[in-house]
C-alpha cells in the first residue's frame, strides 16, 4: 500500500471484531515500533503487548475510568508502552540541550505501530484515559513504572473509512 493512502486510512477504531489478532501479526507491530527513531538511538521504551484472552479482557476492565471507554471489552489484544531511562549520549550532549526526548519518542513509536496494524487490516485506538495503577497491578508490574501509551487492537468491526476532518493546510503549514 502506498503510504499516503495508508495514512489516509488509519483511523481510530471504537469497536472490534470478535476474531483474535494473530500473534504473527502482533510481532510485526512490535518490530515496527522497536524500529523507530529514538533521540541517540535511546529506546525509552519497553512494550507490553497483551495477548491472552485472559488478560485482555482484566485489562479492558482496568483501563475503565468513568465507564469512558466501554468498547475496549471488544479489543483482542493492547499495546501498552511504558517510558524506561535512556541516558542520551555523554558529554557535549548532555552540556548543550538537557531536553528528555522520551515522549517525543515514545509518540513516534506508537505512530509506526498504529501504522503498521492499519497496513495488516487491524484497526487501533489510542487511549489517553486509563488507570495506570490497575493495568500495573495486573500486569505485576513496578509501582514506579511509567505507561505513556495505551493502545487497543483488533479487527475493526466498522470497515468504512470515515473522512478526516482537518484544518486547510494553509492554517497548520508555513513554508519558508
Amino acid at each position: 500500500m502506498e503510504f499516503k493512502d495508508l495514512v489516509k486510512i488509519r483511523q481510530s477504531d471504537r469497536g472490534f471484531l470478535d476474531k483474535v489478532v494473530e500473534h504473527e501479526k502482533l510481532v510485526l507491530i512490535a518490530e515496527a515500533g522497536r524500529l523507530s527513531p529514538s533521540a541517540c538511538n535511546s529506546q525509552p521504551w519497553l512494550f507490553h503487548i497483551v495477548e491472552s484472552p485472559e488478560k485482555v479482557k482484566q485489562i479492558a476492565l482496568d483501563a475503565q475510568v468513568l465507564e469512558m471507554n466501554p468498547f475496549l471489552k471488544t479489543a483482542k489484544a493492547f499495546i501498552i508502552i511504558e517510558e524506561v531511562f535512556a541516558k542520551l549520549m555523554p558529554g557535549l550532549a548532555g552540556l548543550i540541550d538537557s531536553q528528555t526526548f522520551a515522549k517525543l519518542d515514545i509518540g513516534g513509536t506508537v505512530n509506526s505501530i498504529c501504522l503498521q496494524a492499519t497496513d495488516l487490516g487491524l484497526g487501533t485506538c489510542i487511549i489517553g484515559m486509563i488507570d495506570r495503577r490497575k493495568i500495573i497491578k495486573t500486569l505485576g508490574l513496578n509501582n514506579e513504572t511509567k505507561i505513556v501509551s495505551f493502545i487497543a487492537i483488533g479487527y475493526a468491526k466498522d470497515s468504512k473509512i470515515r473522512n478526516k476532518i482537518r484544518k486547510d493546510i494553509s492554517e497548520t503549514v508555513k513554508f519558508y
